[in-house]
């Protein structure tokens, strides 16, 4: 159950950071709006890391918090490329990749350790 609590908290990183990314491209009350969202998005996030971090079945600080940047880094990735048209290409693709391997890895050793 922690991880699923964690892979949300990471997809609400994902979240705080495309709202920062539409507060800088907006103007007045919209602009608000999404720093609004923000602090809820970052908010909500780091409750649920600290919840993943705690209880019967805890994820170590140091795996869960690479974990969930991970998953916020890859989440903004993708965000990034779909709301902000930003570039893809091979490198940012093959990096990202190695990313999503490593969240794998972590996450394995994290389970027998």
């Amino acid at each position: 159950m922690n991880w699923i609590v964690l892979i949300i908290g990471g997809l609400f990183e994902t979240g705080f950071a495309i709202s920062l990314g539409k507060a800088q491209q907006t103007s007045g009350r919209e602009m608000w709006l999404w720093l609004f969202a923000f602090i809820v998005c970052v908010s909500i996030s780091m409750y649920l890391l600290f919840k993943a971090m705690g209880g019967e079945k805890a994820i170590p600080v140091g795996t869960a918090y690479a974990v969930w940047g991970a998953i916020g880094a890859i989440g903004t990735v993708i965000a990034g490329i779909i709301f902000f048209k930003e570039p893809v290409t091979f490198w940012r693709m093959f990096f990202l990749s190695t990313l999503v391997i490593s969240v794998i890895g972590l996450q394995t050793v994290s389970n027998h350790g």
